[in-house]
């Protein structure tokens, strides 16, 4: 069997920070991607995406963004071919097509299993295998009896297949606003929620919203130790999802109470058919290949850690988890601080600098 220092189980923006960092402690990480290029989940996002944040609080350790103006917003694209760019330039042994489907504990560390029948021996692990394998499908009134169509945002790519048809998006965050807002311009589109849509200014006082949380410190204040759970995030907007759901495009209505067939019930009793239900409700951790290993993950399935390292298990660590130890911990500016941290501790376990 291959013996090696660090798997490192996912090759997206987190695990490609990570292997910059333990290569600056003078480890030698394996890089395990399920998919065949190094992108993580980017590729697989709806064809209009981009990032919140504009290129210059968008770069991993080590690499800047490209780019002559640093104050736009790079598209899913860009993002993909930053991230394919930074994986040729990482001196990592970085293998795709490489699926982990088991984590064991093992006398002096950790058999991983990969799905082609291969096994590595690690000294230590690090999961930074993302979200976007894990979808998150709420229970909702009616929906297992809905006889339409249901979709969740990750099987999105773009409004061309619902010209026409009429379609009701779940959820209040960026994702659910900017999909509605999108499919309303050639759909019939209703964006439900529980709640009102909370909005936060793209801009203030003429600076992108990532440059105050900089200043401030807030981006990287060590505030995730404090949250039971993630909060919601408010909608990033520049005034256009403001006025498309002023306009009624899409329009905005409680979440629905049942279902009839084809036809969702609404609060106030009327019945409507719909084509899709489409739901923009969030991911989980996806961390399948941990159930196997006890003290990994608690009864729900989500990592059992303080700030990226395992509390009960020696020698694992996560990198890339919302709110992991910040608010910029899932992100592209944030993901290298953590990685870091990771690293260090790392080293220390294993007896290295």
């Amino acid at each position: 069997m291959e013996r090696i220092d660090v798997a490192v189980i996912g090759g997206g923006q987190s695990g490609l920070a990570t292997a910059h960092a333990l290569l600056r402690r003078g480890l030698r990480p394996v890089v395990l991607e399920a998919s065949d290029r190094a992108a993580g989940s980017w590729p697989h996002y709806y064809d209009s995406l981009t990032l919140f944040s504009p290129a210059r609080y968008s770069s991993l350790p080590g690499m800047p963004f490209p780019g002559a103006d640093r104050d736009l917003y790079p598209h899913r694209d860009e993002v993909v071919a930053y991230l394919t760019a930074y994986a040729d330039r990482l001196d990592a042994d970085i293998r795709t097509g490489s699926r982990v489907t088991a984590v064991r504990r093992t006398g002096d560390g950790f058999a991983v299993e990969l799905e082609d029948g291969g096994m590595l021996s690690a000294q230590a692990i690090v999961a930074a295998s993302g979200t976007f394998g894990h979808p998150h499908q709420p229970t909702l009134p009616g929906l297992e009896e809905f006889t339409g169509q249901v979709l969740h945002a990750a099987d999105y790519r773009s409004a061309a297949p619902f010209s026409g048809r009429r379609v009701v998006v779940v959820g209040a965050g960026n994702s659910a606003v900017q999909i509605a807002a999108e499919l309303a311009e050639t759909a019939r589109v209703t964006l439900a929620t529980r709640g009102q849509v909370k909005f936060t200014a793209q801009h203030i006082l003429g600076r992108d919203l990532h440059f105050w949380t900089t200043r401030t410190g807030l981006d990287i204040a060590p505030l995730g130790r404090f949250l039971a759970h993630p909060p919601a995030q408010p909608v990033l907007d520049d005034g256009r999802y403001r006025a498309a759901l002023a306009a009624d495009r899409p329009d905005r209505r409680p979440l629905f109470t049942g279902a009839d067939g084809a036809k969702l019930v609404w609060p106030d009793g009327s019945r409507e058919e719909v084509d899709t239900v489409l739901l923009a409700t969030g991911y989980r951790p996806d961390l399948p290949y941990l159930t196997g290993l006890d003290g990994a993950l608690d009864a729900d399935r989500n990592p059992r850690h303080r700030e990226g390292l395992a509390t009960g298990v020696p020698g694992l660590a996560f990198v890339g988890l919302e709110w992991q130890r910040s608010l910029s911990s899932n992100s592209l500016r944030g993901v290298g601080r953590d990685a870091e941290r990771i690293a260090r501790r790392l080293a220390a376990h294993l007896g290295r600098r």
